[in-house]
């Protein structure tokens, strides 16, 4: 029987990969669903465009991999705080919302 091999953290246990995936693909699809259409509006070309969603989609996933992979919490650590949790909930808000906002920038 094969077991399944984990990512594991810079502590080397073993973490859950399904919050590290989730946000990849939604980086993904929000990358490569936004920032061609945009590339076009400024006047950049296709190509040019989609190469720039890739380097946003990499930078996007290796800041994922660090939170959510190497910078997870020991296993023995127990649930976070609720103050810290909701800390870095709306700065994420906060910081989606300026991204928003900026993306509105080339249809005035």
């Amino acid at each position: 029987m094969v077991r399944p091999r984990f990512p594991r953290n810079r502590r080397g246990e073993p973490v859950d990969p399904v919050p590290f995936l989730v946000s990849v693909g939604l980086a993904f699809m929000l990358v490569f669903s936004i920032a061609p259409i945009y590339g076009l509006a400024y006047g950049f070309s296709l190509s040019t465009s989609l190469s720039a969603a890739a380097v946003a989609f990499v930078v996007l996933a290796v800041v994922a991999y660090a939170q959510l992979v190497r910078g997870a919490p020991a296993v023995d650590a127990g649930p976070l705080p609720v103050g810290p949790r909701f800390e870095r909930l709306l700065y994420a808000a906060v910081g989606f919302g300026v991204v928003l906002a900026a993306l509105t920038v080339p249809l005035l």
